[in-house]
């Protein structure tokens, strides 16, 4: 059942990537701006930029294995106990994004900063 788990965890990171990089090659490209434009004040900023700040508050920052809470790797180990763990990230809302490898199989899962299991769309 374990392997079941982790294999559908497998295949949404999977898809989540295939979906993303697909919507990166459909995005359109940002217009290039002047030096004179350039020199606008931030409260102006053009919603190109605020988008770009958005996805930076949601992006994972990689961290050491220590520094994973203590509920993230119980949970972890209760979940999938073969399971070893190759890397860490976290983002802005304490969410731990949790590189493993359980056999020859490798995927990513996702946990809150209490070890509740989330999933990453």
């Amino acid at each position: 059942m374990k392997k079941l788990i982790l294999s559908a965890a497998i295949v949404l990171g999977s898809l989540t990537t295939m979906n993303a990089q697909a919507q990166e090659e459909n995005a359109t490209p940002v217009e290039q701006t002047t030096p004179t434009e350039q020199a606008t004040p931030a409260a102006e900023a053009a919603p190109a930029e605020q988008a770009t700040v958005a996805q930076e508050v949601d992006a994972y920052t990689e961290v050491k294995t220590e520094e994973v809470p203590a509920a993230v790797t119980e949970a972890l180990k209760k979940a999938f106990p073969d399971a070893v763990l190759n890397k860490a990230a976290v983002n802005a809302k304490k969410e731990y994004q949790l590189q493993v490898k359980v056999g020859d199989k490798e995927g990513a899962l996702y946990a809150d900063e209490t070890g509740k299991w989330i999933q990453n769309n």
